[in-house]
């Protein structure tokens, strides 16, 4: 355990410097980043910790731009919440954003923030801004710069505190986009991992599964020349979540635990600050009424191994490793498989962990899922907006194959059936 522990909080330092505040007990030291920018942040923040929040800047001294702390976002970050968050930075103009709270609450300040520095100069349109690199052209083109951010990770999931990635959710279609813009980077974060004690279950298997997503499909379409970084990322990571996500669920407080799947998440964001996430965040998108963003991703991720297997074996092998070592049964010698078997060896082991856990593995285990949602993945699948998604997988892909390749891994996610998943010759 030590080792592992140590390993992570190497990898986490050496990647964030004094620009992140991480560990048990940490919340005090809210105060001393805040005073870093002014006496007046605007703070955003879930109910559940206002009053932590206010006693850390309190401690320094610090008095809020607004009367009263501003409610963070809902669940996979409403739209609805953006605009209501842009209101209270028009408002009050401060001199620095505090985001307190899980990935949708920080996620939606990041949102509120570009739209609130750029709305009136180019458009107050939340649309015009998904995709890729957006936000920064248009910040270069008016002259611009968004208000610093400090973000406040309280939940142990997506890794919004230290990412460039801002997640949103049109409720009425029932689909997620994406921003994805370096500007978007908070300049400071703090996650005190002991604030995540009082996450419900459901919340924390969506944040388990999360961390492993982001590290393997990173990893699977990872470049030459940053595969090491990834896979010491992965391999950490990874076998954080393994070893600690059945003890968590067995006890939800037991707290090393708590704190290991703190730093698996944080990894997580490390993986996708180093390459991107393919095919099961695109899919999970589409599923967004139906199950958390993590757990929609730990259905989808074992079907799109099995279909990047003839192309990343070198990567299966390795987390297949990191399964069989913490008891998920491969039974074959990882070595003497290839291609779509080893793909298959290796996904049945990540079900077999999901189902340890009470997570879903297959789609037809969500409540309400019909033949309905894949026809709207595949479609969403095809937008220009998230073509980012197609990019990053290990397989050269684009719109013109979505049909004929992705329909294939929707019904077999759906059915739990493998020999649905075509592999071509890559």
């Amino acid at each position: 355990m030590e080792a592992l522990f140590s390993n992570a909080k190497r990898l986490l330092s050496t990647w964030k410097g004094d620009r992140y505040v991480f560990g048990r007990g940490v919340l005090g030291e809210l105060g001393s980043l805040a005073v870093k920018f002014s006496q007046s942040p605007l703070v955003v923040c879930n109910p559940r910790y206002m009053e932590s929040v206010s006693i850390a800047l309190a401690k320094a001294g610090v008095r809020l731009a607004s009367a009263c702390m501003a409610p963070g976002a809902g669940s996979n970050t409403p739209r609805e919440d953006v605009y209501r968050i842009e209101t209270y930075i028009l408002q009050y103009k401060p001199d620095v954003i505090i985001a307190a709270g899980g990935g949708s609450t920080i996620d939606a300040c990041k949102a509120a923030n570009f739209l609130a520095t750029l709305g009136r100069d180019i458009t107050p349109e939340l649309d015009h801004y998904f995709g890729t690199g957006v936000v920064s052209a248009e910040l270069q083109k008016t002259g611009k710069e968004l208000y610093p951010l400090i973000a406040v990770q309280t939940s142990a999931s997506s890794g919004s505190h230290l990412t460039k990635y801002s997640n949103i959710t049109n409720l009425v279609k029932g689909q997620k986009k994406l921003v994805v813009d370096e500007a978007l980077t908070p300049q400071y974060a703090l996650f005190d991992y002991d604030l995540t004690g009082s996450m419900p279950r459901s919340v924390t298997i969506d944040g388990v599964l999360d961390a492993i997503a982001h590290c393997i499909e990173v990893f699977s379409g990872i470049s030459a020349e940053k595969y090491d970084l990834a896979a010491q990322i992965t391999e950490t990571a990874v076998e954080l979540t393994i070893q600690y996500a059945p003890k968590v669920i067995a006890n939800p407080n037991d707290m090393e635990a708590r704190e290991a799947l703190g730093m698996a998440t944080d990894l997580g964001g490390y993986a996708i600050m180093v390459g991107g996430t393919n095919g099961a965040h695109l899919t999970s998108f589409s599923l967004v009424d139906l199950t958390g963003h993590g757990s929609a991703c730990g259905i989808m991720n074992p079907y799109y191994m099995v279909f990047f297997a003839p192309k990343i074996e070198r990567q299966l092998r390795l987390v297949g490793s990191l399964f069989k070592k913490h008891g998920y049964v491969i039974e074959e010698s990882l070595e003497a498989l290839s291609g779509k078997d080893l793909g298959v060896a290796v996904a049945k082991a990540m079900l077999a962990f999901s189902k340890s856990i009470g997570a879903p593995t297959t789609l037809r285990n969500l409540p309400r899922f019909n033949d309905t949602y894949i026809d709207k993945a595949l479609e969403a699948a095809k937008d220009p907006q998230l073509e980012m998604k197609l990019k990053n997988m290990p397989v050269p892909f684009t719109s013109a194959l979505v049909d004929e390749y992705m329909g294939p891994i929707l019904r077999s996610a759906a059915s739990g059936d493998f020999s649905l998943i075509k592999t071509g010759n890559w």
